[in-house]
């Protein structure tokens, strides 16, 4: 079997699930290897993301392992299944590979929930918001490169448009009202098309005015993304050293206490609609 390319952060966490069923019964990869009656080689390399494996190939294994929880086989086999051609496809090798799994992650979650603290949430970008804001890039960014990341940024915002798309929740500092990115025109269009997102039916807007106070995680950004079932949730966070995917059961349970804290102590939803027409009208 030809090792696959790159794998994407999705890929290894299929592998990295299936590991986990190996070690939760307490099978070696030899002993895992004779139970499927695959080489010890296969075993690994499919558990490590380098080669693929059908969604067939992961319920035998499941079977084997003796997993009782038919949601999460389910779940792990139609991560197996997913193949062709994807949007990002288009951007790989000319975008940073975590860009392309920020994509893949929102486009098969099933929910999901933001906290911005400096920016607007990437998915709720106007363009102009999103020019300027690229454009603070250092170094700056050769003009193909700009545009490009510019363009790739915007259409995330399909996932949106989906069949069934998830249901989001974007938690959202005073502060990142208040930024001018681009000056005060572009800002205040940025508030406004804030404003007309939170219009759609699966957006939830929740603003964290200053008066609030402090809150946990409050250097950093976070998206957790709900999978179909809670142990393929994922944290993704951006930190100084660059973006992070995190889903050991310990994160993802500190993460949902983080949002819970700030979704707590943020405004309910028609308040800060109110504020944030309150922010535009200061501009």
């Amino acid at each position: 079997m030809a090792a696959r390319k790159p794998p994407t952060e999705r890929q290894q966490r299929l592998g990295a699930e299936l590991r986990k069923m190996r070690e939760h019964v307490g099978l070696s990869l030899t002993e895992a290897a004779e139970l499927h009656r695959v080489d010890k080689a296969t075993l690994s390399n499919t558990e490590s993301a380098r080669y693929g494996v059908s969604s067939d190939r992961v319920r035998v294994w499941a079977a084997n392992y003796s997993c009782p929880d038919h949601k999460y086989v389910d779940a792990l086999a139609e991560m197996a299944r997913e193949r062709g051609a994807n949007w990002w496809d288009a951007y790989r090798g000319l975008v940073p590979a975590v860009l392309l799994d920020l994509a893949e992650l929102e486009r098969h979650a099933v929910a999901l929930r933001t906290a911005q603290l400096t920016h607007m949430p990437g998915l709720l970008q106007h363009e102009d918001y999103v020019r300027a804001v690229i454009g603070e890039a250092v170094p700056e960014l050769a003009p193909e490169d700009f545009d490009r990341k510019v363009e790739f940024r915007i259409r995330r915002s399909a996932v949106f448009d989906l069949e069934e798309p998830p249901l989001c929740t974007f938690l959202i500092h005073e502060a990142a009202l208040r930024m001018l990115f681009g000056g005060a025109r572009v800002a205040k269009r940025q508030l406004a098309y804030l404003l007309e997102q939170a219009d759609r039916e699966n957006v939830t807007v929740r603003i964290l005015p200053f008066a609030a106070g402090g809150f946990p995680s409050a250097g950093s950004s976070t998206m957790y993304t709900y999978g179909p079932v809670a142990q393929l949730d994922t944290v993704q966070s951006d930190t100084r050293q660059g973006s992070r995917f995190l889903h050991a059961e310990t994160h993802l349970s500190n993460y949902r206490m983080v949002l819970d804290r700030m979704e707590e102590r943020s405004l309910n939803v028609d308040r800060s609609r109110e504020f944030i027409r309150e922010v535009a009208q200061q501009l």
